[in-house]
């Protein structure tokens, strides 16, 4: 069991930074439409309404793919590859885990605000 293995490593520290923004964002999250902070794209920004759903929605999918991502880690304590390998797997994983949390929260706001016209 290695600490320093990227296997560990990568996904651990992105899966708590996923986990703590994703906290930050739900207790705290942006009131008002702004290109500053929040979960911000174009249709999250359309109106108040998605905009509000955007960053309870985004915060929690955060959270859930940064436990995802610790499992993850955890696994790769016991998992011994080349550490170039590792690194590529690693980094893979924390991309991953950060796309899909954009992908389910545009789907949702898709999904839920489907006869709302665009501005």
């Amino acid at each position: 069991m290695n600490l320093l293995n990227p296997l560990f490593l990568t996904p651990a520290l992105s899966g708590s930074i996923f986990i703590m923004a994703g906290f930050v964002l739900l207790k705290f999250p942006p009131t008002k439409i702004n290109g500053i902070n929040g979960y911000r794209t174009p249709r999250s920004m359309r109106s108040q309404e998605e905009w509000d759903f955007a960053q309870t929605y985004s915060a929690k999918q955060l959270i859930k793919y940064g436990l995802v991502s610790l499992t993850c880690s955890v696994i790769g304590l016991f998992i011994s590859v080349k550490e170039n390998l590792a690194v590529v797997v690693g980094v893979f994983i924390t991309i991953l885990f950060a796309v899909i949390p954009i992908i389910r929260t545009e789907k949702a706001l898709k999904t839920r605000f489907k006869n709302q016209s665009t501005q």
